[in-house]
């Protein structure tokens, strides 16, 4: 479930972060950028103050000296200001003219059409009722436009003509390495625009802020993605740690060990009550199932007493027939019937209830002494019992594993046919000791092989073999109890191989 959880929980942190850190780097790389356009208008706004008071006639002779050495101080201004800053900057006349430009080699590009003439002038009267006077020593060249991809020069001049200082230029993002500021403001005088200062600045420096601005912004959301991750960690322990609490104990219940609980621990209040609720119903379940057990080792227990005095007048009886009555046999034989059925009972209650008592066993000589005890019988019925044990030690209740290990042996020797063979093998596995019982009876169907070792079960075709049916349900009950197993298979070409898997490291406290 964590694995399910926890990536569910960072993508969804991951997208709040993201949906944060967006707006964020725009607000950033926007705000860095205005600063530079308000930088650039001040500063066009102070060239604009300068360039306005400086005034000529029609052509240009009448300049006085006044209006020369203030175009001289404005030409210094801007040469002093692109040489600090590397901005290139220019005051332009309303025809577009570089007035005073630095560097000195730019010039806007031409317009897209010529712009209508004033009623009764002429174009050469419009230029020169607008034309401001070049500095002393100023050369222009018309051969280098002014480098602008896009016409934005050109559009915030022919805005800034307006009267209206030109509209912010659009973003510039960092990877936009050939995009530059263009700002241009007009130069008033006397209520007319005269001409307008036209700022170019280039973008290195502020694509180089922004771009550190958005590291530090990645650096951030990084740093409270692993925050987040971590956080999310905790929380996921901290809602999963009674559900894995839970399973555990569940799986413990289902294997057997009833005396398990959930353990208090932390989590969400729902949880808690489900653990509180869980042990309660495990509590109940525990109750029944000992009232249950009880129930069959009082009954079996107590009927045992009159069924022995019913068997002992059966027997009674029976010395007044003739020998050979065949009710008198029939009845002695359902009375003993009984009393093994009663046993049984009392022998599978008494090993689901009890706990093993777990040893470490040499599951091979045990193994040889079982089938040692078992060789008269198999020779008596004409059944080769044979065996390999070779020492191995395993934990076991040996009690337990000897009662189970005589089930296996009586059930294989008991169908068996005369002249057949039964072989016992010990072998060690990976973590488990398996001790394998094999014959050459009829075997099981696989639907039958499913349903062995229930209770009172017995195949159709063995109803007349004696037994009471819980034989192997007490064998399968005495290994559980000790962390071990019954595994039934088919035996080629025909019989049953019986599997009892014993663990060789020590288990887990069983209780029942």
């Amino acid at each position: 479930m964590r694995t399910r959880l926890l990536p569910l929980l960072i993508i969804l942190l991951a997208g709040v972060l993201l949906a944060l850190g967006f707006p964020l780097a725009i607000s950033m790389a926007a705000g860095e950028q205005q600063k530079v356009i308000v930088d650039r208008i001040d500063d066009s706004a102070r060239f604009a103050s300068l360039a306005q008071f400086v005034n000529t006639d029609g052509d240009g002779t009448g300049a006085t000296v006044e209006d020369t050495e203030r175009s001289a101080t404005l030409d210094t201004e801007l040469g002093r200001y692109q040489r600090l800053y590397g901005i290139r900057v220019g005051v332009f006349d309303r025809l577009g003219d570089p007035f005073a430009t630095a560097p000195h080699s730019w010039h806007l590009p031409a317009p897209e059409a010529d712009p209508p003439l004033l009623p009764g002038t002429t174009v050469s009267e419009e230029r020169s009722a607008t034309l401001l006077p070049e500095p002393a020593g100023s050369v222009h060249s018309r051969a280098e436009p002014f480098q602008d991809a896009g016409g934005e020069a050109r559009s915030a001049y022919d805005e800034a003509l307006n009267g209206r200082r030109s509209p912010d230029p659009e973003q510039v993002w960092p990877w936009q390495t050939d995009r530059r500021l263009v700002v241009a403001s007009p130069v008033i005088r006397d209520g007319d625009v005269i001409a307008v200062v036209v700022t170019d600045s280039p973008t290195g420096a502020l694509r180089s802020r922004t771009l550190q601005k958005w590291l530090l912004v990645v650096a951030g959301e990084g740093a409270a993605m692993l925050l987040a991750v971590a956080a999310a960690l905790r929380l996921t322990g901290w809602v999963l740690r009674p559900v894995r609490v839970l399973d555990a104990t569940t799986h413990d219940i289902a294997t057997g060990r009833l005396k398990s609980r959930v353990a208090p621990t932390g989590g969400p209040p729902e949880l808690r009550r489900l653990a509180t609720s869980f042990n309660e119903m495990a509590d109940n379940v525990e109750s029944v199932l000992e009232q249950q057990r009880a129930f069959v080792a009082d009954a079996s227990h107590q009927l045992r007493n009159p069924l022995s005095a019913l068997l002992l007048r059966i027997e009674l009886l029976a010395l007044e027939l003739p020998e050979d009555n065949e009710e008198a046999a029939s009845v002695r034989a359902e009375g003993q019937r009984l009393a093994r059925v009663l046993d049984d009972l009392l022998g599978l209650a008494l090993a689901e209830h009890s706990e093993a008592d777990l040893t470490l066993t040499d599951i091979g000589a045990l193994a040889q002494e079982r089938l040692s005890s078992w060789r008269p019988l198999a020779e008596e019925k004409n059944v080769r019992l044979t065996g390999t044990c070779p020492a191995v030690t395993g934990w076991a209740d040996p009690i337990a594993l000897s009662s189970a290990l005589d089930a296996v042996l009586d059930n294989a020797l008991k169908f068996t046919p005369a002249g057949a063979a039964v072989e016992l093998t010990v072998e060690a596995r990976p973590g488990e000791v398996v001790i394998t019982v094999t014959d050459e009876g009829p075997g099981l169907t696989d639907e039958e092989l499913g349903r062995i070792g229930d209770r009172f079960w017995r195949s159709n075709r063995h109803q007349n073999v004696h037994g009471s049916g819980l034989g192997l349900s007490i064998t399968r009950a005495l290994l559980e109890a000790g962390g071990g197993a019954l595994e039934y298979r088919h035996h080629s070409p025909h019989g049953l191989s019986a599997g009892l898997v014993i663990p060789r490291n020590r288990p887990a406290t069983t209780s029942r």
